[in-house]
């Protein structure tokens, strides 16, 4: 979903509806929209694929794409990452600002697509992607801005859920050939990256909220070797 850090001045505040939004508006609406039907979407609990891959992992920096209303985000600042939190929806980004002042933490707003973006290259030591909306292109735009994105050393973590992504496009419009999946980004890996972890496994759901009822992740950890 879900950048220039200087061009679009993040901070730990709450953003503006004119803080520099780069990307498309129409992908912004859908999903302020989206946020604006509820008074939360998610359960406000971390993802608990992204608890058991991070729990091992030194905190440094982390990039969290398509943030949501902020769980993740703020679990991570809680165990002391320096957080950049990246997301299209603007009425979600409130809420997440929101969230994390409650918690006494600083995380670094991003209002803006993850291919728009111009984040600062091989710079994170961790770029978490949780059930991320990304757009499919030709060019593989989403799957090289993920992986652009991690430093050497660093580990990128795709989460899915599993089914999605074989299934036919269905009668409100959704296409799963229309986005990016856990394979795809397989397939733009090259030499520099090791595989660490590529597998269905159960889903660590926390209760309620938009997409409780999954019960199966696609978990691809990978780690950029140089």
């Amino acid at each position: 979903m879900t950048d220039n850090i200087a061009a679009t001045s993040p901070a730990s505040g709450i953003p503006s509806p004119a803080d520099g939004y780069v990307g498309d508006p129409a992908v912004r609406a859908e999903w302020d929209n989206r946020y604006a039907d509820r008074h939360q979407l998610w359960s406000g609990r971390p993802n608990g694929a992204l608890v058991a891959e991070a729990a091992g992992l030194t905190p440094g920096r982390v990039l969290d794409v398509g943030c949501g209303e902020g769980a993740d985000a703020v679990w991570l600042a809680r165990r002391g990452w320096d957080v950049t939190a990246l997301e299209v929806s603007g009425v979600a980004l409130e809420r997440a600002a929101g969230h994390a002042r409650d918690a006494g933490v600083a995380v670094d707003w991003v209002h803006a697509e993850l291919t728009e973006a111009a984040l600062p290259a091989a710079s994170f030591d961790l770029v978490s992607a949780q059930y991320p909306a990304l757009l499919r292109t030709s060019d593989a735009a989403a799957e090289r801005a993920l992986l652009a994105a991690v430093a050497p050393g660093g580990v990128l973590l795709v989460v899915h859920h599993a089914g999605i992504d074989t299934r036919q496009a269905d009668e409100s419009g959704f296409d799963p050939a229309d986005y990016v999946w856990p394979s795809m980004v397989v397939d733009a890996l090259d030499d520099d990256w090791d595989v660490e972890v590529n597998e269905q496994r159960p889903r660590v759901a926390p209760d309620g909220g938009g997409g409780a009822h999954h019960t199966d992740d696609l978990v691809l950890r990978v780690r950029r070797l140089r």
